[in-house]
């Protein structure tokens, strides 16, 4: 009961709160309608499984997530994903994998892994983003029109399989469509209309047109789904065996990752819309418990929903009121007027996923990037976005977040310096402790950044390639916050080359953590290198005893 109990923390539930909360809820169980019974059926599902999603999981997430504003439930983000599961695995497949996502996604919420998510790149994120509003956008052409079934296991065979069946499109079923796409996007600027969600316009006015003009080979949810049944589904264990867990290992991996994403991403867009503060490990964690239960009623995968929440909190949203109420809106509409739904026309659903993937290609953003950002962002962004639309969402995750971990390793490489200090600056530093001049025969290098795997290669070149072989060299580890082993073998295998070559290694300045790190490795040791905690002692000791410095043998 996270929600509730940081919601009553802040007086969230006082009486001047009901109204405002009571009132977003309703608006957005009514916003939530349409769309969770387009989503469904773009999934593969019934379109009541995504009403029965929308409560179940939306009703968790208000108790138990991170966010005070979140709604969640079946958003479009997941359409790519879960049609290919239900067409492979049927529902059965669809629900045993949004239980194991479920169970993924706890266990990163209980392994406070919700920082962690917001480290996948804007380029990554935009690229599957927009890809997956392409893939939602050639996939709705059928109903929009009224076409046959189109065939094709990959992108590029639907888009030529659908070319092919253009000539055959329903004429009245189309009109139908447009009518409702047009009112999707235009009624918010019809005045009486403005404060009605245009999804509900354009699905209420295209079931009204085709209740009264009744044009003969126009679908419906009635003729495709035999309507919608009245009340509540009962619990249902979903059959699991584990060669189909095995299978769904995958799959499963995929929904949690982008439920993961999708819902941080919306408490983060809630966060700034209301200048509260999200619990991201509390939010995987309510995320998680939704995505176990949901299947359990006859529901699929679910997430936060970025356009619920942001309508949400518009309407005056202050806590999880609202998401309960948008819940309870859901649940009369089920128990009340379910036998209406069987009259809803798909091309009605199919425009107003039109333009929900419009609304997910973030065409904009897209372009800014395109523009503006450099060339290796670009680069990520368009194999991203293209192994998302003709291969895969997980290929096009990992890939792109492969190619940018490498390239930011490599600008992180450049980034480190090893270089000798300059002689006016070093001995205006000595000065001030007394110390006239740096002895002869002594060399001053700094290292400036973090020693790890990707920069070893640069640093052992600048340390062993001196242009001549001084008595001493004092190394300055004061800018190096970290070392890994690969950096700690390196500096260890460079000391004992310089050894070699009769040249005696001191470290100094190193902050309490790499100066650990380094005695565990047994680089500092009472026969090994000398270390000092200021270069001025360093300094000191070589004025002091020049010849009697320990060496290490090799």
């Amino acid at each position: 009961m996270i929600a509730l109990l940081e919601a009553h923390r802040a007086s969230l539930f006082a009486r001047n709160q009901w109204l405002s909360n009571i009132a977003a809820g309703v608006v957005v169980g009514v916003v939530a309608l349409p769309l969770a019974m387009a989503f469904a059926i773009a999934s593969g599902a019934r379109p009541e499984q995504g009403i029965y999603t929308a409560i179940f999981a939306g009703g968790l997430v208000s108790l138990l997530g991170g966010s005070r504003v979140q709604v969640a439930g079946p958003t479009g983000a997941f359409i790519a994903i879960l049609s290919v599961i239900t067409a492979k695995y049927g529902i059965a497949g669809l629900q045993v994998a949004t239980l194991m996502a479920g169970i993924m996604l706890l266990l990163m919420g209980l392994a406070r892994m919700g920082s962690v998510i917001k480290f996948i790149p804007a380029p990554v994120i935009v690229g599957f983003t927009a890809g997956i509003g392409v893939i939602i956008f050639v996939g709705q052409w059928g109903d929009f029109l009224g076409l046959p079934k189109v065939a094709g296991e990959h992108f590029h065979d639907k888009v030529w399989h659908l070319l092919q069946v253009l000539p055959q499109a329903h004429w009245p079923t189309a009109a139908l469509a447009v009518l409702s796409l047009l009112l999707v996007i235009y009624s918010p600027r019809i005045w009486g209309l403005a404060k009605i969600p245009g999804p509900l316009v354009a699905m209420v006015a295209a079931t009204l047109v085709h209740v009264t003009l009744d044009p003969p080979g126009v679908a419906t949810i009635g003729t495709a789904f035999g309507g919608i049944p009245t009340g509540l589904p009962t619990f249902s264990l979903p059959h699991l065996s584990l060669s189909q867990v095995i299978v769904l290992i995958g799959p499963a991996f995929t929904i949690a990752m982008l439920g993961a994403i999708e819902s941080l991403l919306s408490a983060v867009v809630a966060d700034g819309m209301t200048g509260s503060r999200h619990d991201s490990n509390q939010e995987l964690i309510g995320q998680g418990l939704a995505n176990i239960i949901a299947p359990l009623f006859s529901g699929f995968a679910a997430t936060g929903a970025i356009a619920r929440t942001a309508t949400n909190i518009r309407n005056g949203a202050t806590g999880p009121l609202a998401g309960l109420v948008h819940v309870a809106t859901l649940v009369a509409v089920v128990l009340f007027l379910a036998p209406l739904a069987s009259h809803i026309p798909l091309a009605a659903l199919a425009a107003i996923l039109f333009v929900v993937a419009w609304n997910m290609s973030e065409v904009h953003h897209f372009a800014d990037i395109l523009k503006k950002a450099p060339r290796a962002d670009r680069l990520i962004l368009i194999i991203t976005f293209l192994l998302t639309v003709f291969a895969d969402l997980v290929v096009a995750v990992n890939v792109g977040m492969i190619i940018a971990i490498l390239h930011f390793l490599r600008r992180m490489a450049e980034v480190v310096e090893t270089k000798e200090m300059d002689t006016q600056a070093l001995q205006a530093e000595l000065a001030q402790h007394g110390v006239e001049r740096l002895p002869p025969g002594v060399m001053v290098y700094e290292i400036a950044g973090p020693m790890f795997f990707g920069a070893v290669e640069n640093f052992e070149r600048a340390l062993l390639q001196t242009h001549t072989d001084p008595q001493a060299l004092i190394i300055r580890l004061r800018r190096v916050p970290f070392m890994d082993i690969t950096g700690i073998q390196t500096l260890d295998a460079v000391i004992g080359k310089l050894r070699k070559r009769g040249i005696r290694v001191m470290l100094c300045e190193a902050n309490a953590r790499v100066l650990g790190k380094l005695r565990k490795a047994g680089v500092l040791n009472e026969d090994g290198t000398v270390y000092t905690e200021h270069l001025i002692e360093a300094v000191r000791a070589i004025n002091e005893t020049p010849m009697t410095l320990p060496r290490k043998t090799r």
